[in-house]
């Protein structure tokens, strides 16, 4: 593969080049409800061609892998000439060949479908088992492929790559109420781990009905103690993507607030984008630029101390590059995406955070949110009334909006009990979506969280 690809780029007069091709075969059980919703495996292969010259990027997606590429290749360096100079290059990487092979423990095509669907059905049986669940959704998914990677500055990668993962969500009615409630499991390991979580499938029927009797939230401002899941997810949604540079390139207000240096926390807070961890959903040996991927402190003890970076944009703001260069598919030039980002576990135990948060609530798991530079409002899944030191009575439908800054300058204890999450979907920007990623934090007790409700 690799002297076929550099053949494409052999000759082209530009300052960089880069041609990426990936196979992916992928299989998808699906039931909702008692019905076998869809199964089946399907395979896609196909590949980006991207050239850089004059600080222009030209791009062009294919299907066919041939010699057809090379009149490709042509095209987007004549097209790339007419376009007017400007100021902006690429940080160098250097020249290096670099294999990464999938474990076959691993790999989730090393196991039948029937096994697959055997799975996500008993998971599914075990929700419609339950009384009061009157529907049910639940999904497995895996992927498994392979990476190429060649650039003009004679830099080949060649990587595997396999998760699996699943997902279900029980529907519980009384009457005319309805409530739901979800929760999934899914990193890079293998297939064999998705196995012996009955547990979590009963605990996702359990809550839909306890739902049904619980109190919509008063509205309000609030202290309260964030779960692990939505703890995570703010930081991924709220910071995490503030963080990604190619966002502060063309906005000057928003890179004075990100600028290095910044406290926006307490010494307890320290935020890490790191794509090394081993099994993490969002894990990734090389990025699709070629980049090794890395571990990057975002907030250090309270501090701003770094962002996520392509090349072009490292080589903009002169910083390192991070690593951060990935596309959802072939179909797509990589952009600036997070990989496993979380908040690091500090002393703190629990019972600590409930007894400083008397009369608050303990808000619990992710229903999605929305962003809007540095507002943000999310949903739970569902809170609980803190008494006497300990989660009491359910409530429903708290929202919690605000400010990221004030937000992170509010977190008064960071818990020890750091859980990473995966599951199946991802992360959506600029219209790739769904792309792998991790994220998590311990609990944090937070003060003065405007919470939204009846």
């Amino acid at each position: 593969m690799k002297q076929f690809l550099q053949g494409v780029l052999a000759g082209l007069d530009v300052d960089h080049a880069e041609i990426r091709v990936e196979e992916t075969e992928t299989t998808t059980v699906a039931y909702r409800g008692r019905e076998l919703d869809s199964i089946g495996r399907s395979f896609e292969r196909g590949g980006c061609l991207r050239v850089f010259h004059r600080g222009n990027w030209t791009v062009g997606t294919f299907n066919r892998v041939d010699e057809s590429l090379n009149d490709l290749a042509r095209d987007l360096a004549v097209q790339v000439e007419t376009l007017p100079e400007r100021d902006d290059g690429l940080a160098p990487l250097g020249s290096a060949e670099e294999t990464v092979a999938l474990d076959p423990s691993e790999d989730p095509a090393q196991v039948g479908l029937d096994e697959k669907h055997d799975l996500i059905r008993h998971y599914n049986d075990i929700l419609l088992a339950a009384p009061g669940i009157v529907s049910t959704n639940a999904v497995y998914h895996d992927a498994r492929g392979r990476v190429a990677l060649y650039t003009t500055e004679d830099r080949y990668v060649d990587r595997e790559f396999g998760r699996a993962g699943f997902r279900v969500a029980a529907i519980a009615k009384d009457g005319t109420d309805i409530q739901s409630f979800h929760d999934g499991f899914g990193k890079t390991g293998s297939f064999r781990a998705l196995a012996g979580r009955e547990a979590l499938v009963e605990r996702v029927a359990r809550r839909a009905r306890e739902l049904l009797k619980a109190e919509p939230v008063k509205a309000g401002r609030y202290r309260v103690v964030l779960d692990q899941e939505l703890a995570g997810v703010f930081v991924h949604e709220a910071f995490g993507h503030l963080s990604e540079a190619d966002f502060l390139a063309d906005n000057e207000r928003l890179r004075g607030l990100m600028a290095t240096g910044t406290r926006y926390g307490t010494d307890e807070l320290t935020i890490v984008d790191d794509a090394s961890l081993p099994g993490e959903r969002g894990s990734y040996r090389f990025d699709d630029e070629g980049c090794p991927g890395t571990r990057t402190e975002l907030v250090r003890e309270g501090v701003l101390v770094g962002h996520l970076h392509d090349r072009q944009t490292a080589r903009a703001m002169g910083e390192p590059v991070t690593g951060n260069a990935r596309a959802v598919s072939y179909r797509h030039a990589p952009i600036v995406r997070m990989s496993n980002t979380w908040i690091e576990p500090r002393a703190a135990v629990l019972e600590e955070l409930f007894d400083a948060c008397e009369g608050g609530l303990y808000v619990c798991g992710s229903r999605g949110g929305m962003t809007e530079l540095e507002s943000f409002t999310f949903s739970s899944q569902y809170a609980q009334v803190i008494e006497g030191g300990r989660p009491t009575r359910l409530v429903r439908d708290a929202t919690l909006s605000g400010n990221v800054f004030e937000t992170l300058g509010n977190i008064e204890l960071v818990g020890d009990d750091l859980v990473m999450f995966g599951g199946l979907g991802g992360c959506g920007k600029s219209g790739q979506a769904p792309l792998p990623v991790g994220l998590g934090a311990p609990h944090l007790l937070v003060r003065d969280v405007v919470i939204g409700g009846r």
